[in-house]
């Protein structure tokens, strides 16, 4: 490749290249690949990013244009199509009173080059694959040089989160004190790695996801205009599985009129979308749910055997299965589902009927297990048995008692739970039964008694009238663990033979029930029942003993004694009282 220094002091070459050093068409309209044949070429095109499009061009016609663009947000809403736009405001002939016309059919010559990225002065500089601090030592020693034919002189950085700490220290002064005639433009997808020192000195942006409305009408004139024939429920779900994106939509689109093309009498419908992305059919995955409600092993995984040899890919199938409850949990706390687009209404009734044999303690149980098993389809290889062993689970984990099932170490992490909880405990064989129905993944409170209880009628038994007695016994016997939450980190509400009712604090050891009824079965020989309360109780036995520590230093200074001492020694302060015979 021919390279030389211009003017300007860019090095550049005799091919234009993007940001990927790829030559780029010269007219991207007559591009066949849709996602650049449909981008944007005026801010009026830029779909779904209104307040964002107002504020720069206000900015523009008050000549109140900032120093440097940050453009953040997911993939494809826009940044790099959205930088373009900006410098072919800034340098457009109209704008700058060249000219009184400049329109996508007829742009001006500087609109025209920037549209085929050979302006002069608008350089494209991809910091993927240019990180160092020769790069954008590069850049800050072109931008000495003043614009050659254009009012500004345009840096345009893709992927700036990638530069080095080294390149984005080099860029601090030029950011904040660049030349009249200078301005930068930088659009990332991780704004969180970029330095604040960075941030502070640019006017940010965070283009948001497009709305499924706009994307799904958006897809249809691009559809009408190709002379595509597909379906509005092949749409949405092409909308459903852009995720927001504008050039994920479009590229599935693509996609589909390309699968259209064998067959051109033929309309592209949501089962040939489907198997085109491997995604199952919803109605499908409905019908499955109803089946793990009702318990009915065989149908539910005769319906997943179906799906599999459709194709199923595991990930799209546990995504959609997650929607599915949402849309179960949005129809228990909220009614019927009406506004959403994106399922039938035939999948709508579907919903709303089969909700009635389902409570939200279901839906966060099935939340849980279909996250980790996302997490474990990561680690495993053989994806069908994977997904069985879900469904297996799913209808075992319905037939739970929602009251024994509540994690208890989520009530620790989470303060604003609604509790009267009584954790009550059962014989060793119902136990043992019990166990066996429930998810080794899923935290439960259940204690495990002696192994053998014979064994507990040779030790010594102690009777306990009263919490102080607990305490004491397990400092006795040396319990440290327990006798410190007993201690600092619960309070007592209320106090029978066999029945404690307490509330706690957020440091309360998640093992604290297990070990607590644990011991004062080996104690007591007799079972106990712990019942948690959101009662504020009394003080805790270590509260007591400062506020007791507190009182006779208050008493002892009021004393005649301690006047007398302070009089000698006026610097003194009394930090503990001890009882004759203490040291």
């Amino acid at each position: 490749m021919d390279v030389s220094l211009t003017r300007s002091g860019l090095k550049r070459s005799s091919r234009i290249e993007n940001y990927s050093g790829c030559c780029l068409p010269l007219n991207m309209t007559e591009s066949k690949i849709l996602a650049l044949k449909y981008r944007p070429q005026e801010f009026k095109d830029l779909l779904g990013q209104e307040v964002m499009v107002r504020t720069i061009l206000n900015a523009i016609k008050f000549d109140r244009v900032p120093n440097a663009y940050l453009l953040t947000g997911m993939r494809g809403v826009g940044k790099t199509t959205t930088a373009r736009l900006i410098a072919k405001a800034l340098n457009c002939l109209k704008n700058n009173s060249q000219i009184k016309d400049c329109d996508p059919k007829k742009p001006c010559s500087s609109c025209s080059e920037i549209n085929d990225s050979r302006h002069i002065d608008v350089l494209e500089m991809d910091a993927a694959s240019k990180t160092g601090i020769d790069d954008v030592r590069e850049l800050i020693e072109s931008s000495k040089y003043s614009p050659t034919n254009a009012k500004f002189k345009i840096f345009i950085i893709d992927e700036v989160h990638m530069l080095s700490k080294q390149a984005f220290n080099g860029l601090l002064k030029t950011l904040e004190e660049p030349p009249p005639s200078l301005k930068f433009i930088m659009a990332t997808t991780e704004v969180r790695k970029i330095p604040i020192t960075i941030l502070s000195r640019c006017q940010r942006f965070d283009l948001k996801r497009i709305d499924k409305e706009i994307l799904l009408k958006h897809l249809k004139n691009i559809s009408l205009k190709e002379g595509g024939n597909i379906s509005e429920s092949a749409l949405k779900i092409l909308v459903s599985a852009s995720e927001g994106s504008m050039r994920d939509g479009i590229s599935l689109l693509d996609k589909a009129l390309i699968l259209q093309s064998v067959n051109e009498k033929k309309q592209i419908d949501d089962e040939m979308v489907r198997q085109m992305l491997g995604l199952a059919n919803k109605t499908k995955i409905i019908e499955l749910f109803k089946e793990i409600l009702t318990g009915q092993k065989e149908k539910a995984l005769s319906i997943l055997d179906e799906m599999l040899e459709d194709g199923l890919d595991a990930n799209y199938f546990l995504n959609d299965f997650l929607d599915i409850i949402h849309l179960f949990s949005t129809n228990l706390s909220l009614g019927k589902i009406n506004k959403n687009i994106l399922i039938s209404d035939a999948e709508k009734e579907l919903i709303n009927n089969y909700a009635k044999n389902l409570d939200m303690n279901d839906v966060g149980l099935f939340w849980q297990l279909t996250i980790k098993t996302i997490e474990d389809m990561k680690v495993l290889s053989n994806e069908s048995i994977a997904l069985q062993m879900f469904v297996m689970q799913l209808i075992h984990l319905k037939g739970i008692n929602n009251e024994d099932s509540k994690d208890f170490e989520n009530q620790l992490d989470n303060k604003n739970f609604e509790i009267k909880k009584k954790v009550e405990f059962q014989n060793e064989d119902q136990l043992k039964n019990k166990s066996k129905e429930q998810l080794k993944s899923t935290n439960q409170i259940k204690a495990e008694p002696l192994k053998d209880p014979s064994k507990a009628k040779g030790q010594n038994l102690f009777e306990i009238n009263s919490f102080d007695e607990i305490i004491n016994l397990a400092k006795k016997e040396k319990e440290v663990e327990l006798n410190f939450d007993l201690e600092r980190n619960v309070r007592l509400v209320s106090f029978k033979h066999g029945k404690i009712e307490i509330s706690f604090n957020e440091k309360l050891n998640k093992n604290f029930i297990k070990l607590l009824t644990e011991k004062l079965l080996n104690w007591t020989g007799n079972r106990w029942v712990i019942s948690f309360t959101q009662k504020s109780g009394q003080m805790t036995s270590h509260e007591k003993k400062i506020d007791n520590k507190n009182k006779k230093i208050s008493e002892t200074f009021k004393t005649n004694l301690n006047k007398d001492f302070l009089s000698e020694f006026p610097d003194a302060k009394i930090f503990d009282v001890l009882e004759d015979g203490n040291e």
